[in-house]
């Protein structure tokens, strides 16, 4: 027994050892050129970690790095391409905060809202950032009236406009199931688009599995539970109606 414990530990040891020293020897202090063929072949490679890496020692070791600009502005398409919104994201503020002339501001920010909204699969797990995302398309067209990318960006507002209804809507329908009509109202009252015709529009198709536990988004397979009685309003209607009573 104590032999067989011996040889384990002697060939766990072993391994230990044969690890340490095949690991990738640090590497720093190099040009800033070597850094963004590292980044750029990282890329071609799918290793988006590794080119994260890379990047923050060319920006570590080169601050001042006429390369810098557009290794940030690729890794954020590159990330995009990856559908890692988040980092898209990280970068593009990067780029902007930092990089951008005037010019090159405009691309910048129309690929950050192009990031926040393909970020939003499902509309109504995501309200606030729905809210963000058209804060900041808003924005966009307000300092860009002129802008190549303005069709996209209303495009795309305009969805996100109609995702923000349909999540009203669908807890509205839930309060009008459940007799609540103040509540109802309340939650139509939210930034109301009157130009929606709710019969014309085509509501996004659930997949039938998360159909069973998030419903259609106009009814839910538990409806039948829920009591066909008159219940108090929620407290978070309370403001509602002492704004809307009739005096």
């Amino acid at each position: 027994m104590k032999k067989t414990i011996y040889i384990f530990l002697t060939l766990f040891m072993a391994s230990m050892l044969f690890n340490g020293c095949s690991k990738e020897v640090d590497v720093y202090n190099k040009p800033a050129v070597y850094w963004y063929s590292k980044i750029i072949d990282s890329i071609s490679n799918g290793n988006y970690d590794k080119a994260d890496d890379y990047y923050s020692s060319l920006q570590g070791e080169h601050i001042g790095s006429p390369l810098l600009p557009e290794a940030t502005m690729i890794l954020a398409i590159a990330h995009m391409h990856n559908e890692e919104y988040l980092l898209t994201e990280h970068f593009l503020n990067e780029y902007i905060k930092r990089y951008a002339n005037e010019n090159e501001i405009e691309f910048a920010e129309y690929l950050r809202i192009k990031a926040k909204y393909k970020s939003l699969p499902r509309p109504r797990r995501d309200q606030v950032f729905i809210r963000d995302a058209i804060q900041e398309a808003e924005s966009f067209e307000l300092k860009h009236p002129n802008s190549m990318y303005f069709s996209l960006v209303d495009s795309m507002l305009t969805r996100l406009y109609l995702g923000d209804a349909a999540f009203n809507e669908s807890i509205a329908g839930l309060y009008d199931r459940v007799d609540k009509p103040r509540s109802a109202a309340y939650y139509r009252s939210i930034d109301p688009q009157p130009w929606i015709n709710w019969n014309k529009v085509e509501r996004a198709h659930i997949p039938w599995y998360r159909e069973w536990f998030v419903g259609d988004g106009t009814s839910s397979w538990y409806a039948f539970l829920i009591p066909d009685t008159k219940s108090v309003v929620s407290r978070n209607t309370v403001n509602y109606i002492e704004n809307n009573t009739t005096k």
